[in-house]
């Protein structure tokens, strides 16, 4: 009951907030008339107290105490830009809108469900997901046509004034993106050998037992190409109908933090060895551990930044619709790191389409480095998502230390340390205190304790946005 009055004074100010908006007011209506939504469950719980599930109920307030906090933050940091600047900058929030509108959904039915919600159905409609995409589509299309106005009138405007200059320098940049072909707009589909592009002369950049990876260009965009050196005894026509089943799953995961398939090359179809190629985004500086065994420097900022993109990516995974969705194998090798440090999970797209191609069909399994305490114990234990939680927390404490995690350990002195004496690696001391917090939680030897992927994006937003206040 103690979060109740908290939640509902946080909920004003942002009704509030939204109300100043003056760039795309529907998108933060929207957003006010979801809070509004869960503010008739809060308001339930004060009258009629938490129900016959009362730690799932806290649960939810928890949640939605932090969701609604960032977005109170993400608002004000739009609202207190420059008009120019607000519009400019509403595109680009997209994907963080769209996050934001993700929680307030796992909320309403985290809460909904353990509380019985007698208007549930009626509630429903404000979160649903079919509605809430076209939405943001609607969004999209309405901040592009804004922007496009606004270059219009870009030359009239007076040059004397620095704010004004900096107001369509903002434009400029914004259109000049626009204009640039986008990776999402790209459908994952077969892609004919002409279509692709190899760097010459073709020199894999990378070589494993089953396939070579080459760099090269599709569609204008840098891709690496996937070519199976020994593949299964499966013909192109039954590739081609797990792929299409999959692309339907594919496109569910969409997202900034995940790393974006374009699709499969069938080459010589007809000859006695037909070759298969997988496309996908090429991310310039390989892998997350690449990136920290490397001497780029990274302040406190741009890791908690990393961590975040990193768990977005996770929670994109974890809250599709396929129950129980993980990814399986996440490791600090999994993520990839494009030229502006934007992290992506990888290392799963495709995966039954990859299956089908390789001889050898054993799936991934988790290093014992990153495996959680649960795991260690026993091989009968089922892989959740409350492990993945404990595997992230390992690769956060990669991030935050740079270091690999229990250098030098065999298998069994890794599980006495985690399993027997409950052992957390430390963290360095200029760690900031919010950010050790979390990546503690992350790490806990008991599973309940440990945040969902949703909180944990949730938490390391606050994280980013307390280091870029400081």
């Amino acid at each position: 009951m103690d979060l109740v009055d908290p939640i509902l004074s946080i909920a004003e100010k942002l009704y509030a907030l939204c109300g100043e908006v003056k760039a795309n007011k529907k998108r933060w209506r929207r957003l006010a008339d979801r809070v509004r939504a869960l503010e008739e469950i809060v308001r339930s719980v004060r009258v009629k107290g938490l129900g016959e599930k009362p730690e799932a109920v806290r649960r939810g307030l928890e949640e939605l105490k932090c969701t609604i906090e960032a977005a109170q933050e993400v608002v004000k940091k739009y609202t207190s830009s420059r008009f120019l600047s607000r519009i400019a900058r509403a595109y680009d929030l997209g994907e963080e809108f769209e996050m934001l509108n993700d929680r307030l959904n796992d909320t309403f039915q985290l809460l909904s469900l353990a509380l019985q919600v007698d208007q549930r159905e009626t509630l429903a409609s404000v979160f649903a997901e079919a509605r809430r995409r076209e939405e943001d589509r609607a969004d999209r299309e309405r901040d592009h046509k804004e922007l496009e106005m606004l270059a219009e009138k870009v030359d009239a405007m007076q040059e004397g004034v620095d704010s004004v200059k900096n107001d369509v320098q903002d434009i400029k940049v914004m259109l000049k993106s626009l204009k640039t072909p986008s990776l999402q707009r790209l459908d994952i589909r077969e892609i004919k050998l002409e279509e692709l592009e190899f760097e010459e002369p073709k020199k894999p950049i990378m070589k494993s037992p089953t396939h070579k990876l080459y760099k090269g260009q599709y569609n204008k965009f840098a891709v690496a190409i996937k070519r199976y050196t020994y593949t299964a005894n499966t013909t192109p026509s039954e590739v081609r109908s797990i792929f299409k089943k999959e692309v339907e799953t594919m496109k569910r995961f969409e997202s900034p933090n995940i790393l974006r398939m374009f699709g499969i090359c069938v080459q010589d179809e007809d000859g006695p060895c037909p070759n298969y190629l997988i496309v996908m985004e090429f991310c310039e500086k390989g892998s997350l551990r690449e990136v920290l065994s490397g001497k780029d420097k990274l302040s406190w900022g741009r890791r908690a930044r990393m961590s975040l993109d990193a768990a977005q990516g996770l929670y994109r995974l974890h809250q599709s619709e396929e129950k129980f969705k993980v990814h399986g194998c996440i490791s600090s090798g999994k993520f990839l790191v494009d030229d502006g440090y934007r992290v992506k999970l990888g290392c799963f797209e495709l995966a039954k389409t990859e299956t089908s191609l390789r001889r050898d069909k054993k799936g991934n399994s988790t290093s014992v480095h990153y495996c959680s305490p649960q795991q260690l114990q026993t091989v009968h234990h089922s892989y959740n998502k409350a492990c993945e939680i404990y595997s992230i927390g390992i690769v956060l404490w990669e991030i935050a230390t740079r270091q690999i995690p229990f250098k030098d350990m065999s298998e069994k002195e890794v599980s006495q340390k985690v399993c027997a004496e409950k052992f957390k690696e430390p963290l360095p001391e200029d760690c900031p205190k919010c950010f050790v917090k979390l990546i503690d939680a992350c790490r806990s030897y008991d599973a309940f304790q440990r945040p969902s992927a949703g909180v944990l994006v949730d938490k390391l937003r606050k994280v980013v946005q307390e280091m870029e206040d400081d």
